[in-house]
């Protein structure tokens, strides 16, 4: 039986085989295809199982510790603006009649009576499933878990934003990202086996 991915496997096996894990690679940092439909594909079309599973991992990988730094400056700036915003200035309004001195406002307190009527923001499916697990199983867990509802680069991106040190991020990420992986690529290898391919 021939595979119906012949057509692939034979523009794959015209490329040299260094390039081969590079394309698994940067297949593994697309959101939604990540290390694991990277590593997949790359098994069904001939790529050593072990070289694609790695090549797909390392992508995604690469792609999400990206995602982490770079949502983690934005998250800081976003904090330090609101703390610059919301710290305990105060403002001169004017005169009084007796002293002479000044009436001092506290700008937070004129700020905050603009925010009021704002509607929440309405969140997708898949992030209030996250935050659900956020909450019950902690960052191990909704890391893990992420996957069945969200790309890693959104769930990354998700924890940065609610507070999670970087660090904790990345490392979880990273052992989510091994785990699927490791899990889709065996259950190609095990499809090829089974089909003949």
């Amino acid at each position: 039986m021939s595979s119906p991915y012949e057509g692939l496997q034979n523009l794959v096996d015209q490329l040299p085989e260094f390039v081969q894990p590079l394309v698994v690679a940067g297949m593994g940092m697309i959101p939604y295809v990540e290390g694991e439909g990277s590593a997949a594909l790359g098994i069904l079309v001939g790529i050593n199982p072990i070289v694609a599973a790695l090549a797909g991992a390392a992508g995604n990988i690469l792609a999400v510790i990206a995602v982490v730094l770079l949502s983690s400056r934005v998250r800081e700036s976003v904090v330090a603006r609101r703390a610059r915003r919301t710290a305990p200035t105060t403002v001169s309004v004017g005169a009084t009649s007796t002293a002479g001195g000044s009436t001092l406002v506290d700008e937070a307190a004129v700020g905050a009576g603009q925010e009021t009527g704002t509607k929440p923001a309405k969140r997708s499916k898949g992030r209030e499933r996250l935050s659900r697990w956020l909450v019950r199983f902690g960052v191990p867990g909704a890391s893990i878990l992420a996957p069945l509802a969200l790309p890693t680069h959104l769930t990354a991106a998700f924890l940065v934003a609610s507070g999670t040190p970087k660090h904790w991020v990345i490392l979880w990420q990273v052992i989510a990202i091994v785990l699927w992986t490791g899990l889709v690529a065996a259950a190609a290898l095990g499809v090829t086996s089974l089909l003949g391919w």
